[in-house]
This record gives structure tokens, C-alpha cells and sequence, in this order.
């Protein structure tokens, strides 16, 4: 029980109250819903309540979709669609060109190896990541928000795909392809991989049509970076026969990480000693440059494009020792030159790849919303998550028709991107430029490329996904609740697979807010003296209180999941046991005396919103209080709740001079009705 002593909060004409009043404080009276919409509403909206008929909302609601349907032109819409037309006119040429160009080109460096080596872990020849890392990076120049955000293959959704292409399209148990028909398996297993891009793009799409853009808020931080994390971890482990030289074939489904472990235990004795070489020198220059760059990033003119030299070094010393045909080390073999013939991906394949491309579509956009969010909070600028969502949804549509497999933004080459000098998206027609001169007249040059460079390009490119993992002892200190949402989600993502620990963890994380939602407190609050503030009873005992008068707090939710608790709560209050009225709970001193409640004021701002159900209960609590001789008053419920529970029939059991803007208000008024003070005429400090 709370409140406020009555003498010291109304005091009547002429006298003074034994309550010190706050400095400079005026009075008025207590303003309820109706009053306060007649003073300050609209003057044509009916002053007993905001119970607009339901039809007259539905109604309105039409009309303003309408007029936002309607009301731009085409020519905001075109700026709207194609975020150059905003952006160029104000280009500062001088100050960001040099910065542009540069960082571009170094990015498309790291495209080149990076785009092959990504093209095998999603078990298509190496040119087509060549095609992913040009034509996604070109669409997304000309549509998308993010200045700083760089696209092209990304492991995750490689790994994804290459999961779902081999499991689409296995090899054949017996091996040993001839060259026909190894090239026939490559262009099903591209058409798969191409079929899954224009199915998360259709996906994104539709997305974007119906605004959706919000879905990315359910993919918390703690989800995306242990998804990440543990894909890295997948990575690693699928990429280890490539490095030992073992011709095994690739695991899919429930725990493939541990079949894939053990089949390269079991295969040990028969790893290449030459592949293992390669192997190990890839990894011991890749590593420490990798780490120079990180240390050094602020005194480098540019990041040290380790990957390239990695590439030109093998190629060189594979092409001079022969080591493809000496001790038969894989090689990425000759590159065609140009463009693949635009082709619709087969319509038959999408009802079997759709349960695939759905979650590529949410980890495309909920990465690509990150990282675009991260680095325009650091530069001061904002984003457009529905455009967004069309500018990856287009971007891997229209890619698809050249054979790319999906896309996205990436973590490794924003970052250099960024640290290169990188201000607006022109950076992405330089990086299109230097993977274009790998299609066009370069590509030879990569023929005797050992496979195993690749590998490893693949596994160092993974650096900054696993340091992730140092920022837990941290995220423990913070939130218990995420720390257990990273591992549920990391586990279920290194025992499962990507996807379905990707849903474990969406529906884990969703299962914590409902159920903290249900674990909240009803705070009943008092009046601190000398002030107009109402404070829980248990933050101190010198906090002013009445009998008969309750004030409670109720900061959740009210709907279907939560009704029982708000039940048993004010029932526990306000002493409503099924066994008749008991005597009601106080929180105040242990030797304060609890009096039976003649008010209760509900606070209701913490009510954020309220479904049928939880409405039902409130006008259950008002009938139940009224059986009982208590008067029960809502305070501060927000228009949207005001709303359900008139719609629900509160009003058939409070009247509206019971509903109160504000708890002082709510209080005020019930220290009149309690009669505690001799005043006919209550007021409020404000």
C-alpha cells in the first residue's frame, strides 16, 4: 500500500500543509482522460473518451495508406530508389577521390583470391566467385545506403550454399569423372548455387514490398556473431582435406563438422606431403600479415594485400617446380574470359532450394543491416533498412542471371575498406574495375594457382569472425541473458548446422524476452516528501504511505502470456483470494499495519501494449474491485491500450472521470474519495 497523506497533498483554502511542498510549486486540479482531450485534444473529438468506433479508425487508417501510396512523384521515388541522385550532387571530388579510388582498389585485390577461394566452399569452379565479387558489388554501388559497406561472397552464406548445393546435387559415389562429366556436375551444381541467389533475392524482395525491413531487429547482436563465429569454425574444419591434400567428400547435414573430423583423422596417413608444404607456408605468410595490418592499421598508408602476393608467389613457384603435374597438386586450372551468358535459373529447383534461401536471405540482410548500421553511427550518417533490403534483394536477383551464387556485405573487406580510406560507395565501381581486368585479360595468369592457397585464404579470412569470441568474458559482465543466447547459439550452429542453429538461436532469443516479460515485479510505489514523485516502497522506508490507498506499477506487457501473473499479482495487493477478502500485502516497513484497500491506483505506463486476453483481465479486476468496495483508478495508459480496453467493455464497469492522466493525478483524486482531508477540492504540484 502507498500514497500520500492527505493533509499534506490537498490542502484546503487557507492552510498551510505539513508537507514541504517543492521549490516554486503551483497547484491544479486533477486532470482525468476526458478532461485532458477536452482542454488539449481535438475540439471535435467527443470529450468522454478516445473510443473512436472501430469502423472510423479502419477507416482513417485506409485514407492516410492511401495518400502515402499516392503523394510522391516519380522523381522522389526515382532519389528514393537510387541513392547516387542524393549523394553525387554533393560528391566532394577532391577530398574523397584519392580515398575512394584507393580503397577500391584494394579491396578488389583482396576480391580476386578471396571471390576463387570462396567459389569452393560453395563447391563451384573458382570463376564464378570472380562474377559474384563483380556483379553484386556493382548493383549495390547504385543501390544501396551504405557508404562504408563492402559486398561479394561472404563464408557464412558460401558455406551455406555449399551445404545445400552438395545435398541438391551430390557426386557420384563411384568418382573418377571424366572431364565431361565433371564439367556436368559443375553446371548443375552452378545452377543450384544460382537458383538459391534468385531465391533469396525474390525473398528480399518481397520483403521490401511489404516493409519488413524491422525483421532484421529479431536477429539480435549476440545471434549474428555467434552465428558467425560458429560458421567460422565450419570453415575451418571443411577446408582442412584441401589443406592435407585428402580428396574427401564433403559432409552435409547434423553434425558435419565432427563426420568431417573424423573422416580426416581416419585419412591422415594418406595426406600429400607436397599439399601440406603449400599449405603450411600459405598459412605462416598469411597469419603474421594479417596481424601487421590489424597492429599497424593506423600507420599504414594501406593494408598489406597479402592475399595477392600469396596468389602471385604460388603461382610462380607451382608454374616453375611443376608441382602440378610432379606431385599432383590441385590447381585452379584456366579462367574464362569474359562474361557467362545471362540465363534464367531453373524455376523448377526453387520449391526445393526455398527452405535453403530463406535463412541465406535473413543472414544476407541482418549482416548487411549491421555492419551498414555500425560504420553510419561512426560516421555520422543514416541508413535506409528497406532500401536495404531492396538493394541486396535486386543485387542477388539480377546476379543470379549471370551465375553468381549469394551475396553479401562482407566482414573482412568493409573493414579494409574502411582502414584503406574508403568515404562513399563510388569506392565499389574501382573494386568492379580491378575484378574486371581479372575477367577480361588477367586470368590466365591464375592457371597453375594451387588449390591449397586458396584453402588457406579461405581459413585466415576467418580471423576476425573467431576473435569474436574474446569479447564474452565482457558480455558476461553486461547481460547473463545474451552471454546465454551467444553459446546456445554458437553450440547449436558447431553441432547442428548454419541454419538450423540459425533457428535456434532466433527462437532462443525470442524465448528470453518473453519470458523476462513474465518475470517483471508490480512495484507499489509512495510519495517522496517534498516532491511530486512517486518511488517503489522498497528503494525506502521513508517513503509517505495511507491506509486504504494502493498504488501499483505494473511495467510489462499485458497480454495472453502474462494475464495469469497480473492476476496473481493484484489479487496478492489488493487481498482478493478466492476464499474471500484477505487481508491485503504491504511493502512497506515490517511493522506497518495493513489496513483493507478502499483505492487502488493502477499505473499503467509501463503497459506497452495489451491483447484481448489481458484487456479481459482489467475488466475482470474492475467488476471483481467493485464486488469488493474498492475503487479502482488507471493512470497514464497510452492510446493504444486506452483503446483495447474500451474496446473490451471497460467502460461498462469504471466510468471516465476513473481514468487519470498521470498517477499524481489518479492519487489527488483518490485522497479526496478516501475523505482523508476536510477540502472538497483536491490539487497537484506542478
Amino acid at each position: 500500500m502507498s500514497g500520500l497523506p492527505g493533509a499534506s497533498t490537498c490542502p484546503g483554502p487557507g492552510e498551510a500543509s505539513d508537507l514541504k511542498s517543492p521549490l516554486g510549486a503551483k497547484f491544479r486540479e486533477p486532470l482525468t482522460e476526458a478532461r485532458f482531450q477536452q482542454l488539449f485534444g481535438d475540439a471535435e473529438q467527443e470529450p468522454e473518451l478516445l473510443a473512436e468506433p472501430r469502423w472510423s479508425r479502419l477507416r482513417g487508417l485506409w485514407r492516410r495508406r492511401a495518400r502515402a501510396c499516392s503523394g510522391p512523384g516519380p522523381w522522389p521515388l526515382l532519389r528514393a530508389r537510387l541513392p547516387p541522385l542524393r549523394w553525387l550532387p554533393h560528391y566532394r571530388w577532391r577530398a574523397w577521390l584519392l580515398g575512394d579510388a584507393v580503397a577500391g582498389v584494394t579491396v578488389g585485390i583482396v576480391h580476386v583470391p578471396q571471390g576463387m577461394a570462396f567459389a569452393l566452399l560453395t563447391s563451384v569452379p573458382p570463376v564464378f566467385g570472380l562474377y559474384t565479387s563483380f556483379f553484386p558489388v556493382l548493383i549495390y554501388t547504385l543501390l544501396g545506403t551504405g557508404r562504408h559497406l563492402s559486398t561479394g561472397t561472404f563464408a557464412v552464406l558460401s558455406l551455406m550454399t555449399g551445404s545445400a548445393v552438395e545435398r541438391l546435387v551430390p557426386e557420384p559415389l563411384e568418382g573418377n569423372l571424366s572431364g565431361i562429366e565433371r564439367e556436368q556436375l559443375d553446371a548443375q551444381r552452378v545452377g543450384a548455387a544460382a537458383a538459391m541467389a534468385f531465391g533469396s533475392g525474390a525473398l528480399m524482395l518481397g520483403m521490401f514490398a511489404l516493409q519488413l525491413g524491422v525483421l532484421a531487429t529479431f536477429l539480435s547482436e549476440p545471434v549474428v556473431k555467434a552465428l558467425t563465429s560458429g560458421a567460422a569454425l565450419h570453415v575451418l574444419v571443411s577446408q582442412l582435406p584441401s589443406l592435407l591434400g585428402l580428396p574427401l567428400p564433403r559432409q552435409i547435414g547434423c553434425f558435419a563438422l565432427f563426420k568431417t573430423l573424423a573422416a580426416v583423422l581416419t585419412a591422415l596417413p594418406r595426406s600429400s606431403p607436397a599439399e601440406l608444404t603449400v599449405s603450411a607456408l600459405s598459412l605462416a605468410l598469411l597469419v603474421p600479415v594479417k596481424e601487421l595490418n590489424v597492429r599497424f592499421r593506423d600507420r599504414l598508408p594501406t593494408p598489406i594485400p597479402g592475399e595477392i602476393v600469396m596468389v602471385l608467389l604460388a603461382s610462380v613457384l607451382c608454374f616453375t617446380s611443376s608441382l602440378d603435374t610432379r606431385y599432383n597438386i590441385q590447381i585452379v586450372g584456366l579462367l574464362p574470359g569474359g562474361f557467362p551468358q545471362p540465363l534464367l535459373p531453373s524455376l523448377a529447383e526453387l520449391p526445393r532450394i526455398l527452405a535453403d534461401s530463406l535463412p541465406m536471405a535473413l543472414v544476407t540482410f541482418a549482416v548487411s543491416a549491421s555492419l551498414a548500421s555500425i560504420y553510419a553511427d561512426k560516421y555520422s550518417y543514416t541508413i535506409d533498412s528497406n532500401q536495404e533490403l531492396f538493394a541486396h534483394g535486386v543485387s542477388n536477383l539480377i546476379s543470379s542471371l549471370f551465375s553468381c551464387f549469394p551475396n553479401s556485405a562482407t566482414l573482412a573487406t568493409t573493414s579494409l575498406l574502411v582502414d584503406a580510406g574508403g568515404n562513399t560507395q563510388l569506392a565499389g565501381l574501382f573494386s568492379c574495375m580491378v575484378v574486371l581486368s581479372v575477367l577480361l585479360w588477367l586470368g590466365p595468369f591464375f592457371y597453375y594457382l594451387p588449390k591449397a592457397v586458396l584453402a588457406c585464404i579461405n581459413i585466415s579470412s576467418m580471423r576476425q569472425m573467431f576473435f569474436q569470441m574474446r569479447e564474452l568474458p565482457q558480455l558476461w559482465r553486461i547481460s547473463r541473458v545474451d552471454f546465454a543466447v551467444w553459446m546456445v547459439t554458437w553450440v547449436a550452429v558447431v553441432t547442428l548446422s548454419v541454419d538450423l542453429g540459425l533457428a535456434v538461436g532466433v527462437v532462443f532469443s525470442m524465448m528470453t524476452v518473453v519470458c523476462r516479460t513474465q518475470r517483471v515485479q508490480c512495484l507499489a510505489l509512495g510519495l517522496a516528501e517534498g516532491t511530486e514523485l512517486y518511488r517503489p516502497l522498497r528503494e525506502s522506508h521513508k517513503l509517505l504511505q495511507v491506509p486504504g490507498l494502493c498504488i501499483l506499477s505494473y511495467p510489462t506487457p499485458l497480454y495472453f502470456g502474462t494475464r495469469g501473473q497480473f492476476r496473481r499479482i493484484l489479487e496478492w495487493h489488493l487481498g482478493l483470494g478466492e476464499g474471500g477478502k484477505e487481508a491485503p500485502k504491504t511493502d512497506g516497513p515490517p511493522d506497518a499495519v495493513a489496513e483493507p484497500v478502499r483505492v487502488v491506483v493502477l499505473d499503467c505506463s509501463g503497459v506497452t501494449f495489451a491483447d484481448a486476453a489481458g484487456a479481459r483481465e482489467v475488466v475482470q479486476l474492475a467488476s471483481r474491485c467493485g464486488d469488493a468496495g474498492i475503487h479502482l483508478l488507471l493512470a497514464q495508459c497510452n492510446a493504444s491500450v486506452l483503446g483495447t480496453l474500451t474496446q473490451a467493455g471497460l467502460l461498462d464497469r469504471v466510468t471516465p472521470e476513473q481514468l487519470f492522466v498521470s498517477v499524481q493525478d489518479a492519487a489527488a483524486y483518490a485522497l479526496e474519495r478516501l475523505e482523508l482531508t476536510g477540502p472538497k477540492t483536491c490539487t497537484v504540484w506542478v
